[in-house]
């Protein structure tokens, strides 16, 4: 499944890659993180979107719904 989140509060690169290091310790296909968004490419069967808000969030930032 692909699925961009949106995301609020990111300013920066360091942002961006608050956010990459934490998506990165999921078992995700792939991703790219910008300011203001992610793009994750995941299985549905083995992690949900609500593990992966719950990532972006644990980074210090929002994401919109």
């Amino acid at each position: 499944m692909n699925k961009e989140f949106k995301i609020e509060g990111m300013s920066c690169n360091h942002c961006v890659m608050a956010v990459q290091k934490n998506l990165a310790k999921m078992n995700l296909r792939e991703f790219k993180v910008e300011i203001g968004s992610a793009k994750v490419e995941f299985d549905e069967n083995k992690i949900n979107e609500e593990l992966i808000t719950k990532a972006i969030e644990d980074a210090g930032f929002i994401v919109i719904k």
